[in-house]
């Protein structure tokens, strides 16, 4: 079992058409679906699996949330062992409560919270006693990197590695971009154990935001499959260390995700 306090686990796509969003990244990920809970009549909440079992879900943007303007978007949960106490203690370092901690019936506790540049994440206690299994490394359709366009880079990298206990990795010049840091979430220092990166947000991005890299395959083919499916890719592929090649891109409804795979012919 896998200890998943501090750690991204959950990933939660809210969107404007969730049964066109579900058809896309079948497609293009490889996700399978199925509904949870809810109410008859209610637009249900759609976990959506991956090669080595759930990876979050899929739900339609609450009534409450479109009328304030939200638009398309992924969000991660940060495991937690006491929200309220976590919320607390993130506010003190740094960050601060978007929505206070609450009960999800049959689900757990959460609350969301920003980073000091503004990001948005959520915490989450689940209600059962289990610990989730660990996703073996680079199984399809699991999350395989976390990136965050941060707008406070300094700030936020002493938050998530002072809060959260986080630990650096090689930080990578980018020129004009600034330093790319290398983050682990559990702990290590060498370069197999770096589960994402943060980086200085491009002024091109509109807002600070956690973005999630998706594992494919054959990263040309999942090209093909987001262009077919009416998304459109923003930037890439390019290569990256380890051998891998990511793309960012946008899903028919708008909202901005990433995958990472490799070339046919150079498959480890």
């Amino acid at each position: 079992m896998a200890d998943i306090n501090g750690q991204f686990f959950w990933y939660e796509l809210m969107t404007s058409d969730p049964q066109a969003a579900l058809a896309f990244y079948g497609d293009v990920v490889g996700w399978t679906a199925q509904p949870f809970g809810g109410a008859p009549g209610d637009d249900p909440y759609m976990v959506v699996s991956g090669s080595a079992g759930p990876v979050g879900g899929v739900m339609a943007i609450p009534a409450e949330a479109k009328d304030c303007g939200m638009t398309p978007w992924w969000g991660g949960y940060v495991g937690s062992g006491d929200v309220d106490a976590d919320a607390a203690r993130l506010v003190a370092a740094g960050g601060r409560v978007q929505r206070e901690p609450e009960d999800i019936p049959g689900v757990g506790r959460f609350a969301v919270m920003a980073d000091p540049g503004g990001a948005t994440f959520m915490l989450l206690k689940g209600s059962s006693p289990d610990e989730m299994d660990p996703v073996p490394p680079m199984a399809m359709g699991h999350v395989g990197w976390h990136e965050l366009y941060s707008s406070d880079f300094d700030a936020d990298l002493d938050f998530y590695t002072g809060a959260f206990g986080w630990t650096k990795g090689e930080a990578m010049d980018m020129g004009e971009m600034g330093l790319y840091q290398l983050v682990s979430q559990t702990g290590g220092s060498d370069f197999q154990s770096m589960s994402g990166g943060i980086m200085p947000r491009p002024k091109e991005m509109p807002v600070p935001l956690w973005l999630f890299y998706f594992i494919v395959g054959d990263i040309d083919a999942a090209v093909a499959r987001v262009t077919a499916g009416g998304g459109t890719v923003l930037n890439g592929p390019m290569a990256v260390p380890g051998g891998g090649w990511i793309i960012q891109a946008l899903d028919p409804q708008g909202a901005m995700f990433a995958l990472v795979g490799m070339r046919a012919g150079e498959e480890s």
